[in-house]
């Protein structure tokens, strides 16, 4: 009886412990979302196992793989790693019907399971623009409609006009036939002009399936449109005698070609002066018959427009010949007069002064101070010269005085002043004087 009762007792230990350890183990699994036609890979782990069994089933609770024996006979389904610790499965090329929940089964008392939610992406199919018809006239309505399908979930749509993008437009989804995939379609509806020409509409669709790479559908527009026209001048200031050109610049669709010129509602007055070459006016040698007003038109199968230019030719402006100054002669003598009567001391200020190495901004002499100085010293020169003639010429007496003439045959003073008074009466025919 001792004995069956420690039996007991050892029995019941041990099934404590293996209940305790199980309470212990637990399979970890994570959600896996692919692409459709890409691989999953299913994993199932467990921190704590004593040898116990793993096990994946599909949606349709059919085993897939039971430790690291296959039991579904699927060849996209493979073995990746199997161990007691971890049981991971790959499939391969999945599509929309492999979408569902899997489950990871750990054999243990009870049995202990963990699901796993296998998302398939459905890749929207490459978008297409229809609703165009070229060419589209200036001011008609444009409805462009851009669809895809394929798309789970449902796909984005937008719209750009020349990398703009535009906001008001028309959205619908549709599920298709699978009822797990979606149609989406976008209409873009707006008035055409001119400057739609050759603008690119681009239908774009994002989608998580790619991987931020979007699909794209561009549409390149066609607008017709009257001419449009404009005349420039080769010159805004005509002149008489000078040739203008006249280019009228002409833009449309189709392009108009070519240009009709006139003058004051008529042909061109002098051809021979007045030459058309493409869409130019060349008139040589401009006068003033000239003057009036051109017109340029040009047409196409849309329309006709036209431009005028209002010519006025000018005189040729009067230019002024410069004037030379020549100096005096008085100031030319005055120059020359002070380049002779110059002291060294002045001459060598002058020369000083107008030294042409001499570097601008250095400080040197008064030059009205030196001028002055020259002036004085000019002046009172020429002033001593002018009364030291008029002395000369007034005490120069004849060249034999009374006194002389007198004294030439008396033996003393007395009878030469005595001789002298007794000529006195030719005296006058004697006398020279200096000129």
């Amino acid at each position: 009886m001792i004995w069956k009762r420690s039996a007991v007792l050892r029995f019941y230990s041990v099934c404590g412990l293996l209940l305790q350890g199980s309470q212990g183990q637990f399979p970890l699994t994570q959600n896996v979302t692919v692409v459709e036609g890409g691989t999953a890979i299913l994993t199932c782990r467990v921190d704590q196992n004593d040898n116990t069994s793993l096990q994946w089933s599909n949606p349709a609770q059919q085993t897939l793989y039971f430790d690291d024996k296959k039991a579904l006979r699927d060849n996209r389904i493979e073995l990746v790693r199997a161990s007691w610790h971890e049981l991971s499965i790959s499939v391969s090329d999945v599509s929309l019907s492999d979408e569902g929940q899997y489950t990871c089964s750990l054999f243990t008392m009870p049995v202990k399971t963990s699901k796993a939610y296998l998302t398939v992406l459905g890749v929207p199919e490459k978008p297409q623009i229809s609703g165009f018809s070229s060419p589209v006239m200036e001011g008609d309505l444009m409805q462009l409609t851009c669809k895809t399908s394929g798309s789970k979930p449902a796909a984005d749509i937008r719209w750009f006009k020349n990398d703009k993008e535009i906001k008001d437009v028309k959205y619908l989804k549709e599920e298709d036939a699978n009822r797990k995939t979606f149609t989406v379609s976008s209409t873009l509806d707006f008035r055409v002009d001119r400057s739609d020409d050759g603008v690119a509409v681009i239908c774009r669709v994002d989608h998580e399936s790619l991987n931020a790479t979007p699909q794209v559908a561009m549409q390149v527009l066609e607008i017709h449109y009257t001419p449009s026209v404009k005349i420039i001048p080769s010159t805004p200031f005509p002149q008489e005698g000078q040739p203008l050109i006249l280019t009228c610049e002409s833009k449309g669709k189709p392009l108009p070609e070519p240009v009709l010129w006139t003058k004051d509602g008529g042909e061109l007055p002098d051809p021979d002066r007045m030459v058309v070459s493409g869409r130019e006016l060349n008139i040589l040698f401009l006068n003033k018959t000239d003057n009036g007003t051109y017109r340029c038109e040009a047409t196409n199968t849309i329309g006709q427009s036209s431009a005028e230019y209002v010519l006025i030719v000018h005189d040729v402006p009067n230019t002024l010949l410069p004037t030379t100054i020549i100096p005096s002669l008085t100031t030319a003598t005055v120059t020359t007069t002070v380049a002779i009567t110059t002291s060294p001391t002045t001459s060598a200020t002058t020369s000083s002064v107008r030294d042409p190495n001499a570097l601008a901004g250095q400080n040197g002499p008064d030059h009205a101070l030196i001028g002055g100085i020259v002036a004085v010293v000019v002046f009172v020169t020429l002033c001593s010269i002018f009364l030291l003639g008029r002395y000369l010429a007034r005490h120069k007496g004849t060249y034999l005085t009374n006194e002389a003439k007198g004294a030439e045959d008396a033996p003393d003073a007395d009878t030469a002043i005595i001789n002298a008074e007794g000529s006195q009466v030719n005296a006058e025919e004697k006398k020279e004087y200096f000129i």
